[in-house]
C-alpha cells in the first residue's frame, strides 16, 4: 500500500506501553521455579503454565487483531493493557494467597494456569494492534524500521523485567509480581493518554476475511512460525545444555544461562536499533538475518566452554533481530490498509504457535543428543534463507488494493 494518509504515529508511547507490558510477562519467568518449590509443583506443572500463555496468545491473535479493524487499534491496545493489568493484579493476590495457606498442589497448578492463561490472552492483544498501528500510520519503505524499534522495547522488557524481579524478590515473592501489575497500569496510562484514537480503517462489511494461509502472507508467517520456534528451542536447552555440556552445577548453569539470555536481549536491541540505519528492505533482513542466527545455532551446538556459548546466543540474536521485524512488515506490506489489523494478528499467532511447540520440539530434540536441538535449529534458518533467497520479491500492496 502508499503512505498512509493518517497523520505520522509517535513511537515513544507506543514503545513505553509495549516494554512495560514485555518486563512484567518476563519477571514472571524469573520467579517461576521458586514459587513452583515452594507451592510443591513439579516442573511440568511449572511448564505448563508458561505454555497455557502461549497457547491463548497463538488463539486469540487473530481474534484481537481482526477486531481492531473494527474498533480501532487504540482501543483494542488499551482494553489488552486492562485485562493484562487486571489479570496480573489477580494472579498476584492469588499467589499471596496460596504463599500464606499452602492450599495443595493442584490448587496451586488451576491458579497459575488460570493466571497465566488470563495474562496470556489479553496480551495477545497488545503486538496485533501495535503492528497493525505502526502499518497505518508509517511509510512502506519505513515499517522495517518502526516495527524493529517496537521490537526493541520487547527486547528491552525481555532484560530488564527478569532483572527487576530478581532485584525486589528480596521483599518476597509476592513483591515483584505487585509491582509489574503496577507497571501494566503505568502502560495503560500511557497508552490512553499518548496514543492516537481513530485511527483504524473499517473493514467493509462485505470484505472476505483474510485467511491463516492467504496466499499473500505465506512466506511472513512461515518465518514468524520458525523464527519463534527457534528462539524457544534455544531458550528451553541453554540450561540443560550448560549443566550437561560441563557438569555445571545448578546455580552455575542457571548463571551461564542468565547470562546467555541477557546477550540475547543485548542483541536483540542492537540489532533491531540498527534496523533504523539499514533501511534493508524486509527480504534482504530476512535472508542476512537467518545467516547469522543460523551460524550462531552452529558454534552452540559445538561449544567448548561456557563464554563460547554465551558469545554464541548474542550472534543467534544479533541475526534474528534482523528477521523479526522483517517478517510483520513484510506481512503490512502486502495487504490493504481495513486488512492490517487481522494480518498483524495472523503473525502474532504464528510466533504463539512457535512459542508452544518450540520448547516441545527443543526436549525432544535434545534427548537425542545436546547438539541436536541446536543443529536442527541451523537447518530450519537455511531453509528460510534459502527460500527467501530465491523467491521473487514478495509485492507490496498498491492504492488500488485498498480500494477494492
Amino acid at each position: 500500500m502508499s503512505a498512509p494518509s493518517a497523520p505520522p504515529l509517535k513511537l515513544l508511547p507506543l514503545i513505553l506501553a509495549n516494554a512495560a507490558c514485555m518486563m512484567a510477562m518476563n519477571a514472571f519467568i524469573a520467579l517461576l521455579a521458586p514459587l513452583a518449590r515452594t507451592l510443591a509443583l513439579n516442573e511440568w506443572q511449572a511448564g505448563a503454565s508458561v505454555t497455557v500463555a502461549g497457547v491463548l496468545w497463538f488463539l486469540l491473535a487473530r481474534p484481537w487483531g481482526r477486531l481492531s479493524d473494527r474498533w480501532g487499534r487504540k482501543r483494542v491496545i488499551a482494553t489488552g493493557i486492562a485485562g493484562f493489568a487486571a489479570a496480573y493484579l489477580a494472579l498476584a493476590a492469588g499467589i499471596h494467597w496460596a504463599l500464606l495457606t499452602l492450599p495443595g498442589t493442584l490448587a496451586g497448578f488451576l491458579l497459575l494456569l488460570a493466571g497465566r492463561g488470563a495474562i496470556g490472552a489479553f496480551y495477545a492483544a497488545i503486538p496485533a494492534a501495535a503492528n497493525a498501528m505502526i502499518a497505518d500510520r508509517t511509510p512502506v519503505e519505513r515499517r522495517a524500521a518502526a516495527m524493529a524499534t517496537l521490537g526493541a522495547s520487547s527486547a528491552i522488557g525481555l532484560v530488564l523485567g527478569p532483572s527487576l524481579a530478581g532485584w525486589l524478590v528480596g521483599g518476597g515473592l509476592v513483591l515483584p509480581l505487585y509491582a509489574m501489575a503496577g507497571l501494566a497500569v503505568v502502560a495503560l496510562i500511557v497508552a490512553i493518554y499518548g496514543l492516537p484514537g481513530g485511527d483504524a480503517p473499517l473493514a467493509p462489511r462485505d470484505a472476505t476475511p483474510v485467511r491463516m494461509g492467504d496466499p499473500r502472507l505465506r512466506m511472513p508467517v512461515v518465518v514468524a512460525l520458525v523464527a519463534m520456534g527457534s528462539v524457544a528451542i534455544a531458550q528451553i536447552c541453554v540450561g540443560f545444555y550448560a549443566m550437561d555440556r560441563w557438569g555445571l552445577s545448578r546455580e552455575h548453569a542457571g548463571r551461564v544461562a542468565g547470562y546467555a539470555l541477557t546477550a540475547v536481549g543485548v542483541a536483540l536491541i542492537a540489532a533491531q536499533v540498527g534496523v533504523r540505519r539499514l533501511q534493508w528492505p524486509p527480504h534482504v533482513l530476512i535472508r542476512r538475518g537467518a545467516v547469522v542466527a543460523m551460524l550462531g545455532f552452529l558454534v552452540a551446538g559445538f561449544t567448548a566452554a561456557p563464554w563460547q556459548l554465551i558469545a554464541s546466543y548474542f550472534v543467534m540474536a544479533l541475526g534474528m533481530g534482523l528477521v523479526f521485524p522483517a517478517f510483520s512488515a513484510m506481512a503490512a506490506n502486502a495487504v490493504a490498509a481495513h486488512e492490517q489489523g487481522t494480518v498483524a494478528g495472523t503473525v502474532s499467532a504464528a510466533q504463539g504457535i512457535g512459542m508452544v511447540l518450540g520448547p516441545l520440539a527443543g526436549t525432544l530434540l535434545y534427548g537425542i543428543a545436546p547438539a541436536v536441538p541446536f543443529v536442527v535449529g541451523a537447518l530450519m534458518l537455511a531453509s528460510i534463507a534459502f527460500w527467501v533467497g530465491t523467491a521473487r520479491e514478495p509485492a507490496v500492496a498498491r492504492p488500488a488494493d485498498e480500494a477494492a
